[in-house]
């Protein structure tokens, strides 16, 4: 249903309507813009939702035709980086593919968890796709194997202290009387769950069962991560409830089944320099192109990656004064390791080129709303403001939606998404979210129209993420906003932010975890 925004402003409609995107030439041209004004509006003009959505459909195609996914490390990837490569040479750029090493997993099938004895049970499993969560999950790395054997509980603390404090596992001398080839119950604390599994694998354990700690909001089922591909043995989390059960009596005797692939793998960036503009003040704009091993990933993140395609394709060959450059991220959902692999190669010398980046991570969910990452803390939520220069890169995005007299929200600099490793670095960031897992608020609702109280996108990392997955108004009026800004800092004289970069803030990308997009280490 049309938003009733949209019923009431006609230019709104407009803009939702047309299949070409195009921006008024105040917003396309900043005060100082350089003369050629033609040739942005002519750019402008060319880039059009269907061309989006063509992009679109060849990442759904190419996820068809590879087990339906695109994550990286697999076909599907492989055969995605391809499409944009070709995209990107036929339009000019000078386009570098960036390998790099990542450790991949996947689960390959339902794991299982049964309490063969004393009492016959068997726990609801949670599924690759992550569609519900059940009483136990497959660790992210564990190891293969079908198990039966009995539970050793290992320096459990029951009842659990008031708060987080266990040692269930942290050290080799928790396992001095463990019986090799038993299974060991391990609880949540104090260490990671790696440093847990480790040292319970290295014990003999014949698999690996973490229980939650127990404490409120410590209590659900376990859906962690072991960090890296280093174990041979089932890992899997349960909740506080299912552990007590396994705990107590002594002897339990369980089988557990999981079924992964856990390996180093190669993988790729691609990064694309236009030909005009200071190579010293580079204007950059990313986005993940891989998806999640459950489905083809079209909203998370074919619609960045395709936007800033089409976008990067009508605009390379500007004179601009600012030399553009546009990246597309691998392995983002297993931690952001390809920006992070990025930007860690860079030197000082380089990094200071980046004059500011820009950052598109799911612009086109169903149940969106239009949401602007908050580079001065106005909101006063989550993370402080981005590096100085992060307020302005705000702004910029706040005219282009007022303009349009479309509705816009904050949202959180949580260190999800690929601006992480950049923010690090000090580079001024900025970027556009229409949400993911997260529940749509009532006042997000009468602003954009929607669903309160359900999901931004219900599909998010499983199988149905497909194209049908995407809001088309999303899609086209956010690549509008990104092309305003693209041009807009490109013909900039006055780049957001000082002109000596300060000293890195505190680190935010080592707490980054999975894009899953989240997942626990300890």
């Amino acid at each position: 249903m049309m938003p009733l925004l949209l019923r009431r402003r006609g230019v709104l409609r407009a803009a939702a309507a047309a299949t070409a995107i195009a921006l008024p030439l105040a917003l396309a041209s900043p005060a100082d813009a350089d003369p050629s004004v033609g040739a942005q509006q002519a750019a402008l003009k060319s880039i059009k939702a269907p061309g989006v959505k063509g992009h679109l459909r060849a990442l759904q195609s190419i996820a068809d035709a590879n087990g339906g996914t695109r994550a990286s490390g697999t076909p599907g990837y492989a055969a995605s980086r391809d499409y944009v490569v070709g995209k990107l040479k036929k339009a000019g750029y000078k386009v570098t593919v960036q390998p790099f090493q990542f450790p991949y997993f996947q689960e390959n099938s339902t794991g299982v968890l049964n309490q063969i004895s004393p009492d016959a049970r068997t726990y609801t499993p949670t599924p690759p796709d992550g569609s519900v969560v059940g009483e136990f999950a497959t660790m992210t790395y564990s190891g293969s194997g079908d198990v039966t054997g009995t539970v050793q509980a290992v320096d459990l603390t029951l009842p659990p202290t008031p708060e987080p404090s266990s040692t269930s596992g942290c050290e080799t001398a928790d396992f001095a009387g463990f019986t090799a080839g038993n299974i060991a119950l391990l609880q949540r604390g104090t260490c990671t769950f790696e440093i847990k599994a480790t040292n319970a694998q290295a014990a003999g354990a014949s698999a690996v069962i973490i229980m939650n700690e127990g404490q409120p909001g410590r209590d659900e089922t376990l859906q962690g991560t072991l960090g890296q591909p280093n174990f041979t043995v089932p890992v899997v989390g349960v909740s506080f409830v299912v552990g007590e059960d396994l705990a107590s009596p002594a002897g339990t005797v369980v089988r557990v089944k999981t079924d992964t692939t856990s390996e180093n793998r190669t993988t790729y960036n691609v990064i694309a320099d236009s030909k005009w503009g200071r190579g010293d003040r580079l204007v950059m704009g990313g986005a993940h192109l891989d998806s999640v091993p459950a489905g083809p990933g079209i909203n998370d993140n074919g619609s960045g990656s395709a936007a800033l395609l089409e976008l990067a394709t009508h605009v390379g060959n500007l004179p601009t004064k600012n030399k553009l450059r546009f990246a597309w991220w691998g392995a983002e959902e297993l931690g952001l390791l390809g920006s992070v692999h990025y930007v860690a190669g860079l030197s000082a010398a380089e990094q200071a080129k980046i004059k500011l980046y820009l950052n598109y991570d799911m612009v086109a969910s169903p149940n969106y709303a239009f949401k602007i990452y908050d580079g001065d803390d106005s909101d006063a939520t989550g993370a402080p403001a981005g590096p100085p220069g992060s307020d302005e890169i705000e702004k910029t995005f706040e005219k282009y939606f007022d303009t349009l007299r479309i509705g816009h929200v904050g949202t959180d600099f949580d260190g999800r998404s690929d601006y992480g490793p950049f923010m690090d670095a000090g580079i001024p960031s900025g970027g556009l979210f229409t949400g993911a897992e997260g529940i749509k608020t009532p006042e997000e609702a009468a602003m954009f129209g929607g669903t309160a109280g359900e999901a931004y996108d219900h599909c998010y990392h499983q199988a149905c993420d497909t194209i049908s997955n995407i809001n088309d108004k999303a899609l086209a009026v956010n690549t509008g906003a990104m092309a305003h800004s693209a041009l807009v800092y490109a013909y900039s004289s006055d780049l957001p932010g000082p002109d000596v970069r300060p000293a890195p803030a505190a680190n935010r990308t080592a707490k980054a975890a999975a894009h899953d997009h989240g997942g626990l280490t300890k």
